[in-house]
């Protein structure tokens, strides 16, 4: 039977009423596992960017796409659109020492310290660089907060702490509470080191602020690192010479060794007034070549032309990539499979391809994209926010999926972070209409908003959210789905053991794949345009466009 919309939402005042989308399509819980079993086995070897894996990836996804009746929807008409990166890895080996007045200490890359670059730099060489505490990194003028004060980074390596200066506070302050902001993630704080001119940054590793244990800032940051393509001037003035992360352990005794201690000024850094602390005569030099290649990798794009408004899209996306092969790590096969993230989420575009290709044609055009290089900081989605196949201003959403669960049926479908948009309230509408609901995300330090392919669409002002499973599973409740969530991040996020097994339960991922379906259907088959909530630092950018929207037909 294909499936057919019982009811669509009418626009009034802006706002979706009444109606509330109840479709009789049919979610194949075990074409979702099937898919998930393809994309993860051995033979896709991780699926990393620029690899055999990705090749191998490409093709499945095409000739899922083309069976299941859609039409490319890259460039040139074909079915992907090209991201040329630069990837770069260390050659050899990297050694770190650190000097606290008379005794030197060899940090070991990968155990103690991650050591990394981006600059175009046949070798990294940094000799004896004094350390500089810098409280979180933040410059944020609107929010009154300037960790820098002025100080002078040139040669120096910065040491910042990860997330930012609320989540550890007594009480809410300029940075939202727990909640992670932009100016928590590492991204941002690489960035901002570019922009203060220091030779280098280190984060301190905390597992609680940060969300991730070390191992899985050891298996990223020894992985190679990649950046959009840039000329070498721009490619200079984007990063420092240095970058990584440093074991907490090592941090105190920096700051012990400058007569600190590492939690009270961790206090004082929580202070708008915090100023600079050089970490008395501790000095860094590392060494390590680099090995820099010209990459070309792929978003994959298929497309369901509109039958009445074609110009007006709807995007469905995930994230492809994982992080392909890590040999010699002690207990795995070789193999980072990437099952949960994100080939579950590869599986739900692949399914909501095959269903909404089956039914009647949508009024909107919808957009089936599996992004690349989500891992390496979202570079397939900004890359694609920066080269859009189709306007950004006639983008009507982008409904994302990210990391749904393998574990059976929960009452809750999560959502990623605060995004102040309308599609949460869309969401809750639909999943109640299902006999679910949606869960605030649990976990909103952990800053999953700002960690997940949407946010590149976000930025462009484009309405977009992360769909990712829930924790109130209906064996068990919270606490069971909760232990599963803990035990997943404690031990396979990024690590080998994200792998399919025979044991997947797929009606979870299908009753979650239903709730997108149920939104997508809704918004291609209407005249809504979702909209970002008063307060969004993204309403400014989408009211940009309004006018682009304002004229088309009814």
């Amino acid at each position: 039977m294909k499936p057919t919309l019982l009811a669509i939402g009418v626009v009034l005042g802006g706002a979706v009423q009444a109606a509330t989308p109840v479709t009789s399509a049919k979610i194949d819980p075990n074409a979702l596992v099937e898919h998930v079993r393809v994309l993860a086995s051995d033979a896709f070897e991780g699926r990393a960017p620029a690899t055999p894996g990705e090749q191998k990836t490409v093709d499945y996804l095409i000739a899922q796409f083309q069976k299941d009746g859609l039409q490319p929807g890259g460039e040139h008409g074909s079915w992907v659109q090209n991201v040329p990166l630069q990837r770069v890895q260390v050659e050899g080996k990297a050694t770190a020492t650190l000097q606290l007045g008379e005794q030197r200490s060899t940090l070991v890359n990968g155990e103690d310290v991650t050591l990394q670059s981006l600059q175009p730099l046949n070798e990294v060489n940094i000799d004896a660089a004094p350390l500089v505490f810098v409280g979180y990194g933040i410059r944020a003028p609107e929010r009154k907060w300037d960790d820098y004060k002025g100080v002078d980074l040139r040669g120096k390596i910065m040491v910042v702490l990860v997330n930012d200066p609320d989540f550890e506070s007594d009480a809410p302050g300029a940075f939202d509470g727990r909640a992670l902001t932009y100016y928590g993630r590492w991204t941002y704080k690489f960035e901002e080191a570019a922009r203060q001119g220091a030779a280098g940054v280190l984060i301190v590793h905390e597992t609680a602020p940060a969300a991730y244990p070390w191992a899985t800032v050891r298996a990223s940051g020894t992985s190679p690192v990649f950046d959009i393509e840039r000329s070498p001037q721009d490619a200079m003035a984007a990063h420092t010479p240095l970058r990584g992360w440093i074991q907490r352990e090592w941090a105190q005794r920096l700051f012990a060794h400058a007569g600190l201690d590492f939690d009270a000024e961790k206090r004082k850094a929580m202070r708008a007034d915090f100023k600079p602390v050089e970490l008395g005569d501790a000095r860094l030099s590392t060494r390590f070549k680099l090995k820099h290649e010209q990459v070309v990798t792929r978003n994959v794009a298929a497309k369901l032309d509109g039958a009445k408004y074609p110009d007006e899209t709807v995007i469905f996306s995930a994230h492809w990539d994982a992080f392909g092969l890590n040999p010699g790590v002690a207990g795995s096969d070789g193999v980072r499979h990437g099952a949960i993230d994100n080939a579950t989420g590869v599986a739900s575009v692949l399914e909501l391809a095959r269903v909404f290709a089956a039914g009647p044609r949508p009024q909107r055009t919808l957009y089936f994209l599996a992004l690349t290089a989500e891992e390496k900081g979202l570079l397939g989605a900004s890359y694609y926010a920066e080269h859009p196949l189709v306007p950004l201003a006639k983008t009507v959403a982008d409904l994302n999926i990210e990391m749904f669960s393998p574990d059976g049926e929960t009452k809750d479908i999560a959502t990623w972070g605060n995004g102040r948009v309308s599609l949460e309230k869309d969401i809750d509408r639909i999943a109640q209409a299902r006999g679910r609901y949606r869960s605030l995300d649990p976990n909103l330090e952990a800053g999953f908003f700002y960690r997940a392919d949407h946010f590149a669409f976000a930025r462009k002002g484009v309405p977009a959210i992360t769909f990712g499973a829930g924790l109130d599973k209906r064996d068990g409740g919270v606490a069971a789905g909760r232990a599963l969530r803990d035990t997943y991040f404690a031990n396979c996020y990024h690590q080998a053991c994200d792998a399919w097994t025979a044991q997947w339960d797929g009606r979870g991922l299908a009753a979650d794949t239903q709730l997108v379906y149920d939104l997508g259907a809704e918004l291609a088959n209407s005249r809504v345009w979702p909209q970002w909530q008063a307060g969004s630092e993204f309403a400014p950018v989408r009211l940009a466009t309004e006018t682009q929207r304002s004229n088309l037909a009814d």
